[in-house]
């Protein structure tokens, strides 16, 4: 299988994934891995499974990768899988639940989307924890998470993802994808 993963990333955390996921079957399949900026909609044609990835920027994707999604023509013959990171504690805390998808909710709708309106083969998206950027820290803090105390949690929490457990989860989210296209 030729198999082609995508990334945009500013501080590595989405690089990193990218990685990841692109190692798990890189033995075993033809695999590319590609910043976004080295990738034209038509180069997709030639894969039979694409993976791309985005930090999450305010609730969403980055709009480079949104961008590259909503050029993919209807129904390409490659299948889809995405991925993308975040800042935001995980919605499995429950206090968490509405916080999450308030700041992170629309990258796996916008995945969703757009693979229904041009019927793309979509196998689901993976996300985890990314640190944040300094400018990011300080938005966080200023807008989200306000209570000093709370904040030095937030930060000893978040910043050393992605961890080890983080890329075997990325991996094997990799190769159940392709265990369902092959």
């Amino acid at each position: 299988m030729k198999i082609i993963t995508i990334y945009f990333s500013q501080t590595g955390n989405t690089e990193k994934i990218a990685k990841a996921i692109n190692q798990s079957f890189e033995k075993d399949h033809e695999a590319d891995l590609r910043e976004l900026k080295d990738i034209k909609n038509n180069m997709l044609n030639d894969y039979d499974l694409v993976f791309i990835g985005s930090p999450c920027h305010s609730a969403d994707l980055v709009k480079p990768i949104k961008s590259l999604l909503e050029g993919i023509p209807n129904n390409p013959k490659y299948n889809l899988a995405g991925f993308f990171t975040h800042a935001c504690f995980p919605p499995e805390l429950k206090e968490n639940k509405e916080l999450y998808e308030k700041w992170v909710g629309k990258c796996r709708k916008t995945f969703e989307k757009i693979s229904s309106e041009k019927d793309i083969k979509f196998h689901g998206c993976f996300r985890c924890l990314g640190a944040p950027s300094a400018p990011k820290e300080q938005f966080i803090h200023k807008e989200i998470v306000t209570d000093e105390k709370e904040f030095k949690e937030y930060v000893a929490y978040v910043k050393p993802h992605p961890d080890e457990k983080d890329i075997q989860d990325a991996q094997k989210f990799a190769l159940d994808v392709i265990q369902k296209v092959a």
